[in-house]
């Protein structure tokens, strides 16, 4: 089982093929910049990579607006180009997810041309429409501040159209069996060109009947087995990772109570009580809401990041929370986007603290789950908000101090390389920090490395323990006769602490396997830990003799 859950104690790394390196000179990246950096990808040691969408598309949206999902967008090269680099992938060992968007398309697919053009069209019923717009037409947009309304009339076909998010994406009807069987033939089509599965956007809009006379949609959830048992069908360890940002009491309609469903779920409840523990000093929220979403299937798991393509989602919070996360993280209303959330990069929003860095990614490869790494958090990237709403924190990778930070030899990369102050590309890149053996970079590989060794994080039951300190988080984790324990500082001060691990004489003795500083239990069982500001310690319990005890059931 452990080969076959691959995903189980796995590293992601998200990456846009745009950003990440150019190699045709027209200032985009493309397939064959980013089959060249297969060999740094393979050094970080993680297990997978994450592209965002990269088919043929107008790129309103960072290609989220796909108008053709057979292909490659042609600034990135052809279909051969994507085939070699996943064979590139599979050689080293890692396996490639790429997005799958079928919530809705670019209004300029085919598909939607051919139904706004004739209400008899074979493709009219593939969207939604209206004669009328809707009462609730202002109403539960994903974009608000932006987005006006999710029904816009269209001259040709003399209707309103709905679309959750943008107005030229134009939702698919996922009701309808046709557009379902599509779906199907798109992930078969992938797969056949060498991807290991797919991260669905936003699988609640994929799953909710839609229409103008839906008041409460409702979710069609066996829409998910059908899509799970089709690509275990074609491929039998690929994989589902959901983007689904729902209160923790409908998780396991998503995993599936018998684990049919999805695979993996982005856990965002975890996310947002990650970054007010951060904010605030406080870890009870968080350890709460790991405790909230600790139950799902054996098969089934949590992917856990920090930062992602997205703005920081605070939505979750409460009104208070947040506006302690917004206080810290994102004061200025520059910083802050969609009324909800955050749009800065992760080394900024800490002020380039390397202790706060630190502490944060030890928090995320230590949570229940699989972390997931965004391209450039590994050294410590900032972002650019002179850019627009999202853009701001989709610059081009920097890669050394030669111009645009070896992303191009183009006089104009597709976003502009970040160059100003100690986040600029002459300061901050990949060459730079190879050579320093201190760098975040040589950092996060050590991290990367221990974590994959670390697999009772992936598999293991969760224990939060009392450290009598609000703002210090100790977890344990036990699989298989095995036990870790991590403990995280949250506080701007060095604290003190003692504890009991509670698992017996194993407990007594505690191994530092990040640097080393162990300790011993003294006569009533307790451990006391004197620990800096933001200091994190990983201990293996009971001595390096695990192995040996580690049962295979």
């Amino acid at each position: 089982m452990i080969n076959d859950l691959w995903y189980k104690n796995a590293v992601v790394y998200c990456l846009s093929v745009e950003t990440f390196m150019d190699s045709n000179g027209d200032g985009i990246g493309d397939f064959q910049g980013l089959q060249r950096r297969l060999d740094y990808i393979s050094g970080l040691g993680v297990s997978a990579v994450w592209l965002m969408p990269f088919q043929t598309s107008p790129g309103r949206d960072d290609g989220y607006d796909v108008s053709d999902y057979y292909n490659v967008d042609p600034r990135y090269g052809t279909l051969g180009d994507f085939v070699e680099f996943t064979h590139g992938a599979r050689q080293r060992g890692i396996r490639v997810l790429i997005d799958l968007v079928v919530n809705h398309t670019s209004n300029e697919h085919p598909w939607f041309q051919d139904a706004r053009s004739n209400p008899e069209s074979y493709y009219r019923d593939w969207y939604i429409w209206s004669d009328k717009k809707p009462a609730n037409a202002n109403e539960g947009m994903v974009f608000p501040g932006v987005q006006k309304t999710t029904w816009t009339y269209d001259e040709k076909a003399r209707q309103y159209y709905f679309h959750r998010f943008y107005e030229f994406q134009p939702d698919l009807n996922t009701s309808n069996p046709h557009v379902q069987a599509e779906i199907l033939k798109i992930m078969g089509f992938w797969i056949q060109l060498g991807v290991s599965g797919f991260r669905m956007d936003a699988v609640p809009f994929v799953i909710a009947e839609k229409g103008a006379d839906v008041k409460k949609p409702r979710a069609q959830f066996d829409m998910l087995r059908v899509f799970r048992e089709f690509l275990q069908w074609r491929l039998g360890d690929s994989i589902i990772l959901a983007e689904a940002n729902v209160v923790p009491k409908e998780n396991l309609a998503y995993f599936g109570d018998d684990g049919d469903r999805m695979q993996m779920m982005f856990n965002f409840h975890v996310n947002q009580a990650l970054f007010y523990a951060l904010a605030s000093g406080d870890a009870r929220p968080l350890a709460k809401a790991i405790v909230n979403t600790s139950d799902r299937p054996e098969t089934g798991q949590w992917g856990m990041f920090l930062r992602n393509h997205d703005e920081l989602d605070l939505g979750r919070l409460t009104e208070k929370q947040r506006q302690k996360v917004f206080s810290v993280f994102g004061p200025d209303k520059n910083m802050q986007l969609y009324d909800r959330g955050i749009r800065r990069r992760l080394a900024p929003m800490l002020e380039n603290d390397r202790r706060r860095l630190e502490l944060a990614y030890s928090l995320l490869f230590s949570l229940p789950g699989t972390p997931v790494v965004r391209y450039g958090d590994e050294i410590g990237m900032g972002d650019d908000l002179s850019l627009p709403e999202r853009n701001c924190a989709r610059t081009p990778m920097q890669w050394s101090a030669e111009p645009h930070g070896g992303f191009t030899k183009n006089d104009k990369p597709v976003l502009p390389v970040i160059s100003a102050g100690p986040l600029g590309f002459r300061y901050l890149n990949v060459a730079e920090q190879r050579r320093d053996p201190d760098s975040m970079l040589n950092w996060t590989e050590r991290l990367i490395r221990m974590r994959k060794e670390v697999p009772e994080i992936g598999w293991g039951a969760c224990t939060a323990l009392n450290t009598g300190d609000n703002g210090v988080l100790a977890l344990r984790y036990d699989w298989r006769d095995n036990s870790v324990l991590i403990v995280h500082n949250l506080h701007s001060r060095p604290v003190e602490v003692t504890f009991v691990v509670g698992i017996g004489e194993h407990g007594d003795l505690l191994i530092d396997i990040a640097d080393g500083g162990n300790s011993e239990a003294d006569a009533n069982g307790r451990h006391r830990l004197l620990l800096d500001a933001y200091a994190y310690r990983w201990f293996r319990v009971g001595g390096l003799d695990y192995l040996l005890r580690r049962r295979e059931v």
